[in-house]
């Protein structure tokens, strides 16, 4: 059996319960790997324990199944591929790419989220330490499917970063790409929240010698406030008896013209019509939408 050209993704936080923000990402993944008759895998990002919601990962699994989604083979947890990450970060620890920090977030808070390479070579052990990665001083770049062009110099715009926190807990950066590699995804869909993320993911990807997908960043939903709509702002759960209308607003948010006979229309249905009539030319080219536009 010959594997599918286009696999796909979702991979929810259980920090919180779905909300719309997360529905339009989750729509537009799934539209476009059904699409073209590709596989839609679900990955749990369950990293950060002390910040997990009791009851978000059952809760999200019904909120999907009740939306109409349907994902294909086991949902992955990240929770069990600690190995993985410990044995790469052994790995790169040793051939002198990455290196113990300790400095403390007093310490680094003049540099403004950037990091100045004050660990660099001060050759601390890993114990009680965090683990970054040393970034070159180039440019990374791609051509995002919507966003369009987008580069980062990884020296001045992120300077080496952590891949395993003080804590021992596994940081996301590190994760997202072997998971992604691990499961074979070729095409990542997902907001546009993470979009500078991507350029540290892709020479994580060129220096671990890992394919790179194709990225596609959907606009983030925000409130009247600016806020984006998520799990720390109380943006309200999704409902199982909103799926239709819901279904249909994260459509409009993506640029696709629904037709009015879908309003009344099954979950299924809509997703069904959203399969066939997909065209992701027609997401709207900005990094963030206010939720009041998409009202009917």
């Amino acid at each position: 059996m010959n594997t599918p050209a286009y696999i796909g993704r979702f991979a929810p936080t259980p920090s919180g319960f779905l909300h719309f923000g997360s529905l339009v990402a989750a729509l537009a993944s799934y539209l476009d790997a059904r699409a073209v008759g590709g596989r839609w895998l679900l990955r749990m990002e369950d990293l950060d324990p002390p910040r997990e919601m009791p009851g978000a990962q059952a809760a999200i699994l019904t909120a999907l199944e009740n939306y109409g989604f349907e994902w294909d083979g086991e949902v992955a947890y990240q929770s069990q591929r600690h190995d993985a990450y410990g044995q790469l970060i052994d790995r790169l620890f040793q051939q002198g790419l990455a290196y113990a920090c300790t400095c403390s977030r007093k310490q680094l808070e003049p540099y403004q989220g950037i990091y100045p390479g004050l660990c660099r070579n001060a050759g601390h052990g890993q114990h009680d330490a965090a683990i970054r990665i040393r970034v070159p001083e180039l440019n990374y770049a791609f051509e995002d499917r919507v966003q369009g062009r987008f580069a980062q110099h990884l020296g001045r715009d992120s300077g080496d970063f952590v891949i395993r926190r003080r804590d021992g807990l596994y940081a996301y950066q590190l994760a997202v790409v072997l998971d992604d590699a691990w499961q074979g995804v070729t095409h990542i869909v997902r907001g546009a929240d993470l979009l500078d993320s991507t350029p540290r993911q892709l020479y994580l990807q060129e220096l671990l010698g890992l394919p790179q997908p194709r990225y596609l960043h959907v606009p983030l939903i925000i409130q009247p406030d600016g806020n984006k709509l998520g799990k720390s702002y109380r943006s309200p759960p999704l409902q199982a008896d909103e799926a239709g209308p819901l279904l249909l607003r994260a459509l409009r948010a993506l640029g696709q013209p629904a037709p009015a006979e879908l309003h009344d229309a099954t979950a299924n249905e809509i997703l069904g019509w959203g399969i066939t009539h997909w065209d992701a030319s027609l997401i709207p080219r900005v990094l963030t939408l206010a939720e009041a536009q998409l009202q009917p």
